[in-house]
């Protein structure tokens, strides 16, 4: 009978003291899991990838512009492509310290290997068996001192244009970028840079100082799109260059936005530049631009214009085509002014059915007008005709969900004689948005 008392009265003992540790365990576990959740809300995971499939219904010899007329018949022809996939990696370190980081793959990345061949001695061999570019898009520190002001280091986007400031696909119609401004400018143009930028009411504003273009790598094609990458395992910095852009909402869904470049570009070379035929010349590359969208969800049009001065043109022509064959240049003359504007419109007709409007679906046919000119003004000799381009398409957009879009257009590309005009279909599908 002892022995019962006694066990009852241990029980009665351990139970509440179980209970106070599974207490106890639970509320450890409920601590560790806030600390996680709070951990977690600080880390950005997200992106955009783009897949197109294309038919081009004219020649694509590369003499098509140089020998138009042999090109005329030529048979169309096309091409499957995955023009970006982008991973965005960010993280929030608390008092107002954040990093950001962008990763990007484009037409599907590369693939190298090196083999050994059998049938040729047992000799090493690289091969380079699918073309494209990795590379580091964005990566950066920023300090929010208050909204109105943020410091921000490291490489990032210069925000030069509609384009640079708005590339992900649901900010264009097109299933590829629009082409004035990814011809004439980098697109994505990003360099390892500081910038000071912020928000006050309706008004946004950032301002950057960065690394000068190179005008070894401008061209007449791409006028100076190619002049912010270097071929080396740094940045050539021996000019720099300003930035600036400047946003404001007047009125709800009403974006207005100017922004602007200036900067040397010559002797930003690791080649001898220091011939007295050559003082003086600096090669100041300055850019305009205005851009404007307006969204109301149903009704969203976009439109740009740009245009741009390159200084001592006819002087950098001379020395670009001068260059040993085995240098960077494209050994090509560049114009001194550059021009590109462009609008596009769409209404998304699934607002008016009201069963299609709750599930969020929108379907938004559209039309767009370009027109750029990589030669538009020469400082000696003529430019290239086939370098002025006037660009229709006409299609649809279509959003199953948010953040899923599904493009397809006809687009035709205008050209004065003798050159052929370019029609195409494009078909894309794409994603944006945040996963995390």
């Amino acid at each position: 009978m002892r022995l019962k008392y006694f066990l009852m009265a241990l029980l009665l003992a351990v139970i509440p003291a179980t209970c106070a540790l599974s207490g106890n365990a639970a509320e450890k576990s409920d601590s560790t899991m806030s600390k996680w959740a709070k951990l977690a809300s600080r880390f950005h995971v997200g992106g955009y990838g783009e897949a197109v499939y294309s038919r081009n219904f004219y020649s694509d010899r590369y003499q098509r512009y140089t020998d138009p007329q042999s090109a005329a018949n030529d048979k169309s022809h096309g091409r499957f492509d995955l023009p970006h996939v982008v991973i965005y990696l960010g993280f929030d370190f608390g008092k107002g310290w954040s990093m950001g980081s962008e990763i990007e793959f484009e037409h599907g990345g590369t693939e190298s290997a090196v083999e050994i061949e059998a049938e040729e001695s047992g000799e090493y061999e690289k091969e380079i068996e699918r073309g494209g570019e990795v590379f580091l898009e964005q990566f950066w520190i920023q300090k929010v001192f208050m909204p109105q002001l943020v410091l921000r280091a490291g490489m990032q986007v210069v925000p030069v244009g509609a384009t640079n400031a708005h590339h992900e696909p649901d900010q264009f119609f097109g299933v590829y970028r629009p082409e004035g401004e990814n011809t004439i400018m980098p697109c994505t143009w990003h360099e390892v840079a500081i910038s000071l930028m912020g928000k006050a009411g309706n008004w946004s504003y950032q301002a950057m100082f960065l690394p000068g273009l190179d005008s070894e790598r401008f061209g007449n094609q791409s006028w100076i799109h190619d002049g912010s990458a270097s071929p080396f395992e740094f940045k050539i910095a021996n000019n720099y260059a300003f930035a600036a852009r400047v946003d404001y909402k007047p009125v709800k869904n009403l974006r207005l936005s100017v922004s602007g470049y200036v900067g040397n570009s010559f002797r930003n070379t690791l080649y001898d530049t220091s011939s007295p035929k050559l003082k003086g010349v600096k090669g100041t590359v300055s850019i305009g631009s205005f851009d404007f969208a307006y969204n109301d969800k149903r009704f969203i049009a976009r439109g740009f214009f740009d245009y741009g001065h390159l200084s001592d043109a006819g002087a950098i022509s001379k020395f670009n085509i001068s260059m040993s064959k085995n240098s960077t240049s494209k050994r090509q003359s560049v114009a001194s002014d550059a021009i590109a504007c462009g609008v596009e419109a769409g209404y998304d007709i699934l607002s008016l059915i009201p069963a299609q409007k709750s599930k969020g679906h929108r379907l938004y046919p559209f039309a767009r007008y370009d027109y750029y000119n990589s030669m538009y003004k020469m400082e000696t000799g003529s430019g290239l005709g086939w370098c002025s381009k006037q660009k229709l398409s006409a299609g649809i957009n279509w959003y199953p969900i948010k953040q899923i879009m599904v493009k397809a257009e006809y687009t035709h590309r205008f050209f004065k004689k003798p050159y052929n005009n370019e029609p195409s279909i494009n078909i894309g599908i794409a994603y944006s948005g945040w996963f995390f």
